[in-house]
């Protein structure tokens, strides 16, 4: 989990990148996650973690040997601060365009203006990548799910991202928005229905993304393809509520 210490000395919490599978890259930090996909035609962000992290992402796109300046565009899972908090600089910066669910949109003016608001169904395509926009309610009212496709040793594997499945905006007390739960659980519902072979956690401890990343650098076993993941996370997800 996060230490505060991280959001002041975000180095504490600093990950080597790395490649994921296929085209996908993690470049994020262990207080907050963040992927890059090349498409072969620019680059797309998933999250851009904390403003204080930002240099950290910078670095370890540039250390996989991408320009930055190549990013078109940034999908944010959701609009809270430890994935959107750096999405304005970083638009300011390479001139990519940020993208949010609809109903986040006024929330994340306080970190970025966003350019492209997605709703349910919505598809994106750059180079030789399409992602498929789920709404996923209950995190946040415009939590984003997304799937895509990536090639690995001569396989496509389907990737998939819950956009985001903590339950602290769930609480009796401090809830994010009325009826939140009962949303929460429908967006489990829907998200079972889907395939996954390759799941991209939005945190690092959603799926042990230091873990698998040490178990494919020193034996190259790629743990991250797994097709049975997807369903015990959301089992997880499911607990408690």
């Amino acid at each position: 989990m996060i230490q505060k210490v991280e959001l002041t000395q975000p180095w504490k919490g600093k990950i080597e990148p790395f490649r994921v599978a296929g085209n996908l890259y993690f470049v994020g930090m262990h207080a907050a996650s963040s992927h890059l996909i090349d498409t072969g035609d620019g680059l797309i962000l998933f999250d851009t973690g904390y403003l204080t992290g930002l240099y950290l992402v910078l670095e370890s796109i540039r250390k996989l040997g991408f320009d930055p300046m190549d990013i078109k565009y940034i999908i944010n899972s959701h609009w809270h601060w430890d994935h959107a908090e750096a999405s304005g600089a970083m638009a300011d910066l390479t001139g990519a365009k940020n993208l949010i669910g609809h109903h986040d949109a006024e929330d994340v003016k306080r970190y970025c203006n966003p350019d492209i608001l997605v709703h349910d169904g919505d598809t994106l395509t750059l180079g030789n990548t399409t992602i498929r926009f789920m709404e996923t309610p209950g995190h946040t009212k415009g939590t984003l799910s997304f799937f895509f496709d990536v090639e690995e040793g001569g396989k496509t594997y389907r990737v998939g991202t819950f956009g985001g499945a903590g339950h602290n905006t769930l609480v009796p007390g401090d809830q994010e928005y009325e009826g939140c739960v009962e949303d929460y659980r429908n967006s489990l519902a829907r998200l079972r229905q889907e395939h996954v072979d390759l799941f991209m956690g939005n945190h690092v401890w959603n799926n042990d993304t230091e873990g698998k990343a040490e178990v494919l650098r020193t034996t190259g076993e790629n743990q991250f393809l797994d097709p049975t993941e997807w369903t015990k996370f959301l089992d997880r997800c499911s607990e408690g509520l």
